[in-house]
């Protein structure tokens, strides 16, 4: 019997079905030319193992499995394929007697050379392929065009590049599949959406904090949104980076999976603000919003973006290397409380204040253990559920001092940023719970408590707790001579570069 030829969706980053266009082109043309629809997601058990931490791991096995649910309730299913998409589809394309592929456009190197490969042996397999931009508001390359092929270094060249750029509005998927494009239910074998026992042991995770998965991210967002007043007058620096609750949507990782529209979200907001007096970017929602489509506009317009040599944006700094101060900072054991109660919180729930990253990386890189930036993300892209390759790498630049930002001199302090938020220390009590019992004049600088004191809070500096690692009010004022060091160099050096008149 002759086998019904294929179309496929590629599922990468946009784990849902509300807003996805290329799904949508894909059920049509299954529709058109009576073919089978299947949906597929590569996932490779290599890269779990190195590059995904279990927070992330979770968070991207339930969004499978509700993206499986929410396809049956449309008379599909997914098919998850474990490998390497290189290897794997190609093989597939076979098997299935694939003819028309569609998938979604992203500029992280690693789906861009795939892209490359897989394109190339559909060429020679005659399948066609069909891209769309759907992981960002704007078509960043579009915008790269728009400012003659240069990035915009700044936050505000860039919305003076978008402002006039319609967006069109999401579109939906109503019909289901017709049963005779739908694969039957035994080529399934072998392609369920896998357990998490399957690559670790679940018990020993905390509970589960953000479920992933497009339902829970629509059900966050509407709830967010009918707070108009609140979606209004809200301002970033206004928020609190040590609240025990966030105080922010957390709907970055939803967003960063594409369990949720980013472009849904841009209307919402847009939706919220009409007709009222609301705040601005950049520290209004929009104004975040447009952050990340920045970062991801200069991602896609500078070559290395996630490294300090090559990378055209990034001030070149000779950082120091220290294993041991990296991990202590990774584990959450530096000595100051406010910097572990972050890294801990980061390490057990997966997500962590924007303004909590600022104090953190600040004090990584340049304002207290001088090690580059690039270390540091590479701990986020372990730990963070909102993991995005253009905004950690963008956002580790800025707050090294590297690229996009530049007052080098302005320094988070580890003990003062905390306590204009949290003056009694409640966020350094729930995830740095040796120090629970401190008095409230000692919790951010636990060394400083008399000895009887800190017997009396069952917890000795240096025993139950470790003791600081660098002295905050020495070293960072020895790291702004470095950084102003590194600043005139690299001054001079692109004056050697620049060609006489």
């Amino acid at each position: 019997m002759t086998k019904v030829p294929s179309v496929i969706h590629w599922f990468r980053l946009d784990l849902r079905i509300h807003d996805n266009l290329a799904l949508r082109n894909a059920i049509n043309e299954a529709e058109n030319r009576k073919h089978l629809l299947r949906a597929v997601y590569v996932i490779d058990p290599d890269i779990i193992k190195t590059k995904v931490g279990v927070n992330r791991l979770k968070f991207l096995l339930q969004s499978l499995q509700n993206l499986d649910e929410n396809l049956r309730k449309l008379n599909s299913c997914l098919y998850v394929i474990r490998g390497k998409a290189t290897e794997e589809l190609p093989k597939l394309f076979d098997k299935w007697q694939v003819k028309f592929l569609t998938t979604q456009v992203d500029i992280d190197p690693e789906y861009v050379n795939q892209d490359v490969i897989i394109e190339k042996v559909a060429e020679e397999k005659d399948i066609f392929i069909v891209k769309r931009v759907q992981h960002t508001v704007f078509d960043v390359h579009s915008v790269l065009k728009k400012n003659n092929g240069a990035i915009p270094l700044t936050y505000q060249k860039f919305l003076s590049l978008v402002t006039d750029i319609q967006v069109k509005e999401c579109i939906e998927i109503t019909k289901k599949l017709s049963d005779h494009c739908k694969a039957p239910e035994k080529d399934l074998k072998g392609y369920e959406v896998p357990k998490l026992d399957e690559f670790l042991d679940e018990s020993a995770l905390e509970p589960c904090k953000y479920p992933g998965g497009e339902t829970e991210a629509l059900k966050r967002l509407h709830m967010y949104m009918a707070k108009k007043q609140w979606v209004c007058q809200f301002e970033k620096p206004n928020t609190s980076p040590n609240s025990i609750e966030p105080s922010t949507t957390v709907l970055s990782p939803y967003i960063s999976h594409g369990c949720l529209s980013v472009k849904l979200f841009y209307h919402k907001l847009k939706e919220a603000e009409s007709g009222s007096k609301h705040s601005q970017p950049p520290v209004s929602l929009m104004g975040q919003l447009m952050w990340r489509e920045f970062y991801y506009t200069a991602g896609a317009g500078a070559k290395n973006f996630d490294k300090m040599v090559g990378n055209p944006v990034c001030t070149q700094i000779p950082w120091g290397k220290n294993d041991e101060h990296l991990k202590a900072w990774a584990e959450g054991r530096t000595g100051y409380p406010f910097v572990d109660a972050i890294m801990r919180q980061l390490k057990q729930e997966g997500w962590i204040h924007h303004l909590a990253r600022h104090m953190v990386a600040c004090f990584l890189t340049r304002g207290d253990l001088w090690i580059s930036w690039e270390e540091g993300a590479k701990v986020f892209e372990d730990y963070l559920l909102d993991y995005d390759w253009s905004l950690n790498a963008g956002n580790w630049m800025w707050l090294s001092a590297s690229a996009f930002f530049y007052k080098y001199f302005r320094v988070y302090s580890p003990v003062a940023f905390g306590k204009k938020t949290d003056k009694e220390g409640l966020f350094i009590r729930k995830y740095v719970p040796e120090l629970k019992k401190y008095p409230t004049a000692f919790i951010y600088e636990p060394w400083k408590a008399p000895k009887s004191v800190q017997v009396s809070a069952g917890c000795i500096v240096g025993e139950g707790y470790p003791k600081r690692i660098v002295d905050h009010d020495k070293i960072h004022k020895e790291n702004m001579q470095k950084m102003a060091a590194a600043y005139r160099a690299n001054k001079e050096k692109k004056a050697i570069k620049r060609p006489r008149s």
